[in-house]
């Protein structure tokens, strides 16, 4: 049996190599091309009522996907984004910086899918989401580094947070006003009516001591008694005198 020439024995090498190398590859390209994704198709800076879809794969063997945290970019809050659409019983809130997607943990290696609404996006080239990406396990990944943070390999290494490039506006477009607060009403002050209410226990005193049962004022036969008196002692006092003199 002819013994392999030296150009076989390196074919055979180059070919085992090339397989350890395709196997090695296609064992970690899963968990390497792994990230968070948003999307809107043909979406201009200043459009209002967009619809962004948040694709998040799943990274972990062993839990599913929980939450999903969305830090929104500067010119849009979290009173702007309306939820439409996600997993089954999956619930949107709000948040001080923005919004938190959440419900039952999705089936192991499920990526995680959901649509909101967006009031009007900003003007703007891009805009950047970062997710915070939560497992049953409590496991989580963080999608909050830029692109120049990332390591721009292209090969799907780091944890870029998901962006959206935006195209520039329609001519004409502009920004909306915020929603305006619900202002109070104001209604005219209303005419006072007069008051039918008993009058106090003191007024009622006062009333009474200034009134008699007849309606007469109490002070007037007063006065009168005391003029009769004084008159009286004057004519006794001038008879005592005149009966003295005589």
């Amino acid at each position: 049996m002819p013994r392999p020439t030296l150009l076989t024995r390196r074919l055979r090498r180059t070919g085992a190599l090339t397989a350890v190398a395709f196997a090695v590859s296609v064992t970690f390209a899963g968990p390497a091309a792994a990230h968070t994704e948003v999307e809107a198709e043909g979406a201009r800076a200043l459009d209002q009522n967009v619809a962004l879809t948040f694709t998040a794969e799943s990274e972990s063997a062993s839990a599913g996907i929980s939450k999903l945290e969305v830090i929104l970019p500067e010119g849009i809050a979290p009173a702007d984004i309306t939820f439409k659409e996600g997993p089954k019983g999956w619930k949107f809130a709000p948040t001080s910086r923005g919004y938190t997607v959440s419900g039952a943990e999705l089936g192991v290696g499920e990526d995680a899918e959901y649509v909101v609404t967006v009031r009007q996006l900003p003007d703007a080239e891009s805009l950047v989401f970062k997710t915070l990406q939560s497992y049953s396990d409590g496991k989580v990944d963080r999608w909050i580094e830029l692109e120049e943070e990332s390591g721009g390999d292209g090969h799907g290494h780091g944890h870029p947070a998901p962006h959206l490039d935006l195209k520039a506006a329609a001519p004409g477009a502009k920004a909306v006003s915020p929603t305006p607060a619900e202002e109070p009403t104001t209604e005219e002050p209303s005419t006072p009516t007069p008051s039918t209410a008993p009058s106090s226990p003191s007024a009622q005193a006062a009333a009474d001591d200034t009134e008699g049962d007849d309606g007469m004022p109490v002070a007037l036969p007063i006065g009168i008694g005391a003029a009769v008196v004084v008159l009286g002692a004057g004519a006794w006092w001038l008879r005592s005198r005149r009966g003295g003199a005589s």
